[in-house]
């Protein structure tokens, strides 16, 4: 099916690695160190899980520079895993991601603007649900105004967070400067067997939505390499940015003393410049948080539509706003899903734990896509592809065996709690049935 309008490459590389970055880059890099810290036991063995997870995610970005340039799609991750398996799973993947995955990191983002400017703005006990449900609506509002206008605010709000993260650097320099030795001493602890695998659990979840930059494949100016440009400078300014963060963690409180900290980042602005700090760490959160739906709500919607599109019987969904260059339908449909979820999350306070249930599905879809590179060479050798991922099959077997872990990973956390991620697969299949592709 082909719609009136459509998308058009307008999207600078800059402009798709910032929001990658915005996106990425969230809330998670004031607490995640303090885990891998107390997993991994030392500083080096820190450092080095910061750096795998950059290269595992480097490895990644390259299977997706493959497929994004050889099937550009606003569908992303969706369009290349139908052409690999069928339509039925990769609509599956697109339900996943509108029903709860995409929509609820977006209500779980609003929360946690909630819990840091309640701080701030005492609004009373439901105070934070009142912040998540207006940050959820305001993000979705701003991203009505389309994307064909001036990306200015999009740069802006993405420069908030990453000066959220300078913060840090510079009371770490502060200390420094003052000749203050870290909290603590020592050359760290001895971790659980099994700590450095744990340790990287949370490095990969925190690199964790780089490849949902492909949804803009399809939009980026340079078809042949905008995409691999854009997936590899993202990945490496992330994880110069976590390692930066890690650094002034390290430096301020001491192997033990982030291992230990329940909020590192608090602890070290508070180290560094008194406990007033507080305040401009929790709006440095709160920023950092707002750049994460920023990017959720762009590249989710995308999916969305590619997806509706795709399929009779949604086709409001699946329609795009030429005049304003965005899938107007699909943000309004995401944001409406993302509000139902805020409510969901002011009701019962377990919303979080169901987000958890679905990881098991996002590492399955992402393994998936790993291998998909492989599928889709047999499949499809004579398409073009202006980009090929170097060291094939191995960099793609390695991706997707890393995946494949956090997969095992991720079950053997929720456990019985996977059953609702299935739950979830099974209704986007029965609608995969009702629907039906168009011809």
């Amino acid at each position: 099916m082909t719609d009136q309008a459509a998308p058009t490459r307008h999207l600078s590389v800059a402009y798709v690695i910032f929001i990658a970055v915005g996106m990425v880059v969230g809330a998670g890099i004031f607490k995640s160190p303090a885990l891998v810290a107390e997993n991994a036991g030392n500083v080096w063995a820190v450092y080095g899980v910061w750096v795998i997870g950059g290269l595992i995610s480097l490895m990644g970005a390259l299977c997706y520079g493959e497929l994004s340039t050889a099937y550009p799609s606003p569908g992303g991750d969706y369009h290349f895993l139908t052409k690999a398996y069928g339509p039925s799973f990769g609509f599956s993947f697109a339900w996943a991601r509108f029903s709860i995955i995409n929509t609820g990191s977006i209500a779980l983002l609003g929360f946690v603007i909630g819990d840091y400017l309640n701080l701030v703005w005492n609004l009373g006990p439901h105070g934070p649900a009142l912040f998540a449900l207006a940050s959820v609506v305001i993000m979705t509002l701003f991203n009505l105004r389309g994307t064909n206008g001036g990306k200015g605010a999009d740069y802006a709000i993405t420069s908030l967070e990453v000066i959220g993260l300078l913060a840090l650097a510079t009371a770490a320099a502060w200390l420094v400067i003052q000749a203050i030795p870290p909290a603590t001493s020592g050359a760290g602890h001895t971790p659980h067997p099994a700590g450095l695998g744990y340790a990287l659990v949370f490095v990969l979840l925190a690199f964790g939505g780089w490849s949902e930059m492909s949804t803009l494949s399809a939009e980026i100016k340079n078809r042949e390499r905008g995409m691999v440009h854009a997936l590899l400078g993202s990945v490496v300014i992330i994880t110069l940015l976590y390692l930066m963060a890690n650094w002034a963690l390290l430096r301020g409180l001491g192997i033990e003393g982030l291992a230990q900290s329940k909020a590192p980042a608090a602890d070290l602005m508070a180290r560094a410049f008194g406990p007033q700090a507080g305040i401009v760490l929790a709006i440095a959160v709160a920023a950092a948080a707002i750049t994460s739906i920023n990017g959720t709500v762009i590249v989710g919607a995308r999916t969305t539509y590619a997806a509706a599109r795709d399929r009779t019987g949604l086709g409001w969904i699946g329609s795009w706003d030429g005049k304003r260059g965005i899938p107007s339908n699909a943000i309004i449909a995401q944001g409406i899903v993302s509000v139902g979820l805020v409510v969901l999350g002011a009701l019962y306070e377990g919303f979080s734990t169901l987000v958890d249930y679905t990881a098991p599905v996002y590492w399955a879809f992402l393994t998936a896509s790993g291998l998909a590179v492989i599928v889709l060479r047999q499949k499809m050798p004579n398409q073009p592809r202006p980009f090929k991922v170097p060291l094939y099959p191995v960099l793609p077997l390695a991706f997707a065996a890393s995946s494949a872990l956090m997969l095992w990973s991720s079950l053997n956390y929720v456990k019985i709690g996977a059953l609702f991620g299935l739950a979830v697969i099974g209704v986007g299949i029965v609608l995969a049935v009702l629907t039906k592709p168009q011809k």
